[in-house]
Order: C-alpha cells, then structure tokens, then sequence
C-alpha cells in the first residue's frame, strides 16, 4: 500500500489558506505510507506531465487533522515520488485544531 488510506474528500473543516499562506509554511518530509488522500480518482496526463507544477507550488499541500495527514494538493506529485521508488516526499503541513476545539 503506498498510502495510509484513499478517501473520497475532505473530513476536516474548511481553513480557507491562501497560496500566499501555504508558501509561509516549511516544507518537511513525510512518508507517503502516513499519508491519507482527499481524493479517489487521478488524471493520468497530469502524472506523466514534466510541467505539472509550473503554475502552482512546488510542495505537495498536507492538513494535519485529528491524527491524520490528509494530502490535500499534490496527489500526483505523491504518486509520481512512489513510482520512483520513493518513501518520502516534502510538503507544507498545516496543522488544524483537533475536532471540538
């Protein structure tokens, strides 16, 4: 199993983080096996894409949430690191206040 577990959306409640406020965040490393993915489906030409973060961040975004870390943006980045035969990748974490905070 590459990831923790594959989802279909977001459990945690909105944070409405701006691009400017991901980039505030440093990038840490992570292993994909810790890893939950907000989404079920991928396109396969953004995987093979060599350009696929030309217009967006360079770091995979994460939401740490009750325990979990949930890949919010960078799926493809995250599989593409896998098929490398990569266990980590570096991505901005946010961390969320726990639920009924």
């Amino acid at each position: 199993m590459i990831f923790r577990a594959v989802r279909d959306g977001r459990p945690y409640p909105e944070h409405n983080f701006t691009l400017k406020q991901w980039a505030e965040i440093p990038p840490r490393p992570l292993r994909l096996a810790e890893l939950i993915t907000t989404k079920r489906e991928l396109a396969l030409d953004k995987l093979l894409a060599e350009d696929s973060t030309f217009y967006g961040d360079l770091f995979p975004h994460v939401v740490q949430w009750n325990g979990g870390l949930y890949l919010e943006d960078g799926l493809h980045r995250a599989l593409r690191a896998a098929l490398q035969q990569r266990n980590q990748i570096h991505a901005r974490v946010l961390v969320l206040g726990e639920q009924g905070e």
